[in-house]
C-alpha cells in the first residue's frame, strides 16, 4: 500500500521538452515554434506529447483551428519551465567564463589577525587586477574555516598552525612564519632595557590577557614551550580590547606580527625570543583534489605578495 507521507519524486523531464514547450507557448503555434527552432512541426508535436506524458497526461495546449492556447496545466508549468531553462543558461554562462580564465566569484575566509594587514593588502591588489570577480569574505578561527572549506562553502581559507589544527588534508601555500611580540604598558621595566628580544620566562609571574582561559591551543603555547604556565587573569577576545587592558596596567598579552601594525600608542611591543619553532605558520589552504579556479590562483599570489611586506623585525616602540 502506498505510503501517503512519502515525498513524491519529481518527474524525469528532458530540458529540450521545456525549451520546445516555451517556444510553442510564446508563439501560440506549433508551426511558428518549429520554424524558430529549425525543426519540423511533427518533431515539435512529438516533444510536446512526450512532455505531457511525463507530467501525467494532462494536455498543456488546447488545439484550436488556428494555433494553440495554453491550458490551465500549461499556464502552471510556464514559470517553472522558465526558471529551469534560465538556471541552465546561467550555469552555461558561468562555465564559459571559467573556460575563458575569469572566475565570476571568490569565497574566502581568514582568521582575525590576518584581517589586520595581510588580507586587506592582498584584497586591494586583487581587486585592482581582477575587478570582474565577485568577492565574499568570512572571518573565523582556523578549525571552522577548514570545516567550511571541506563543505565547499569556501574556495580558499587563510589559516594558521595555532592550536594544532589538522592541515594535512588540504593543499597549502605557505605565506609566512609569524613572529610574536609581547605587549606591555609603556612604563614596564623591560621597556627600559632597550626593547631587545625577551624570553617569556621573564614574565612568568605576570598577569596575562588571553582570548581563552587555557593557554593550550593559543599563542600562549609559546610560554608552555619555555617551561611555565601563564596566569591568565583576563579573558578578552578582541585585539583592541586586549590592548586597552594592557594600557591600563592589568596585564600583558601576546601580539602576532600580523597585528603589530595596529597597536595603540600607549603600549610597547617587545619581540619574543623563542628559540624553538616559529610561533605559528600561516598558509593559504584549498581543498585537496578539487580544481582551483584562476581567481583562487590570483588571490593566492596577492596573499604571497602581501605577506612579503609584513615586517619581520620589531615595530617602532611607543
Amino acid at each position: 500500500m502506498p505510503n501517503p507521507h512519502r515525498k513524491a519524486l519529481p518527474p524525469d523531464l528532458a530540458t529540450v521538452w521545456l525549451r520546445v514547450f516555451l517556444e510553442v507557448a510564446r508563439h501560440e503555434s506549433f508551426t511558428v515554434a518549429a520554424r524558430t527552432l529549425g525543426w519540423t512541426q511533427s518533431a515539435v508535436s512529438r516533444q510536446i506529447a512526450a512532455l505531457e506524458g511525463a507530467l501525467g497526461g494532462a494536455p498543456l495546449f488546447d488545439r484550436l483551428p488556428r494555433g494553440v492556447r495554453l491550458t490551465e496545466a500549461g499556464r502552471v508549468l510556464v514559470p517553472y519551465a522558465e526558471t529551469v531553462t534560465e538556471a541552465l543558461h546561467g550555469a552555461a554562462r558561468e562555465l564559459a567564463t571559467l573556460r575563458e580564465g575569469a572566475s565570476v566569484r571568490l569565497r574566502f575566509g581568514a582568521f582575525p589577525t590576518a584581517d589586520a594587514a595581510l588580507v586587506p593588502h592582498a584584497l586591494g591588489a586583487f581587486r585592482t587586477r581582477r575587478p570582474d570577480v565577485r568577492v565574499s569574505r568570512e572571518e573565523g578561527l582556523t578549525p571552522s574555516l577548514l570545516d567550511r572549506l571541506t563543505e565547499g562553502r569556501l574556495d580558499l581559507a587563510v589559516v594558521s598552525t595555532t592550536g594544532g589544527a589538522p592541515l594535512s588534508s588540504y593543499e597549502l601555500s605557505h605565506l609566512l612564519d609569524e613572529s610574536l611580540y609581547v605587549a606591555v604598558p609603556a612604563g614596564h621595566p623591560l621597556v627600559g632595557e632597550g626593547g631587545g628580544p625577551v624570553r617569556l620566562g621573564r614574565l612568568a609571574d605576570a598577569d596575562w590577557i588571553s582570548g581563552s582561559p587555557r593557554p593550550e591551543g593559543t599563542l600562549l603555547d609559546a610560554a608552555l614551550r619555555q617551561g611555565f604556565r601563564p596566569r591568565i587573569a583576563h579573558v578578552v577576545g578582541e585585539w583592541t580590547a586586549k590592548q586597552g587592558y594592557v594600557a591600563a596596567g592589568l596585564g600583558v598579552t601576546l601580539v602576532p606580527a600580523l597585528a603589530a601594525e595596529s597597536v595603540r600608542p600607549d603600549i610597547v611591543l617587545l619581540p619574543v625570543l623563542d628559540e624553538g619553532a616559529p610561533a605559528r605558520a600561516v598558509y593559504a589552504a584549498t581543498p585537496r583534489g578539487r580544481s582551483v579556479t584562476p581567481a583562487v590562483e590570483a588571490f593566492v599570489e596577492a596573499l604571497r605578495e602581501a605577506a612579503g611586506r609584513i615586517p619581520r623585525t620589531s615595530p617602532p616602540m611607543a
